[in-house]
């Protein structure tokens, strides 16, 4: 599970990066990376993720933690909300870092879910994601979005099928007009929780 903070340029550079690992369907602890940006974070960007300036005056750059970044992405499949807006800022900041495919909860919860609203915040509140984390976790900074997030999709995904959706289950999913609970899986392939 990768989530993003920008400093609210276009295209953004990044401030904040948070990676949780989701093993078994077992959600872990996020790992997280404050990380100074080139150009300053604008006003409009700190209102939403509140990270200032004085915040990341002595952060590294992104060319000192990229390598953390890559091991602790590894070769894991990517997943997020509206996953292709962080793709976009990690691929622009991790050159060469690569993945056969990504999964988007938000496309996931469009078929899984009859909601008013897919943003984070409102499935969070329909699904209870944000039950027992540490006070000093806000919505819109990268290591809340991620840890909701994967709750989210270790949610979505058992919700698919008994014992949990395939990957290849979750790909078509996602990828089609088919609502969740009626989906077929194919009982020899290993289900997501079973990768590594």
């Amino acid at each position: 599970m990768v989530d993003v903070e920008g400093n609210g340029a276009r295209p953004p550079d990044l401030v904040e990066v948070a990676a949780v690992p989701v093993r078994g369907g077992i959600v872990g602890k996020p790992l997280v990376w404050l990380v100074r940006p080139a150009v300053p974070i604008t006003w409009q960007a700190r209102k939403i993720h509140g990270i200032s300036n004085d915040d990341v005056a002595s952060a590294p750059t992104i060319d000192a933690v990229a390598d953390e970044i890559l091991v602790a992405l590894g070769d894991a499949i990517p997943v997020g909300h509206a996953v292709h807006v962080d793709l976009d800022v990690l691929h622009r900041s991790l050159p060469g870092w690569d993945h056969p495919t990504a999964l988007d909860t938000l496309k996931l919860a469009r078929r899984c879910y009859d909601l008013e609203s897919y943003k984070l915040t409102a499935l969070v509140e329909h699904r209870h994601l944000d039950t027992d984390l540490p006070a000093r976790m806000k919505a819109h900074r990268a290591d809340y979005d991620a840890l909701v997030t994967a709750r989210l999709f270790a949610d979505l995904a058992s919700g698919f099928a008994p014992g949990g959706a395939t990957l290849g289950d979750l790909v078509e999913i996602a990828s089609s007009g088919k609502r969740g609970n009626s989906t077929p899986t194919t009982d020899e392939a290993p289900t997501l929780f079973e990768l590594p």
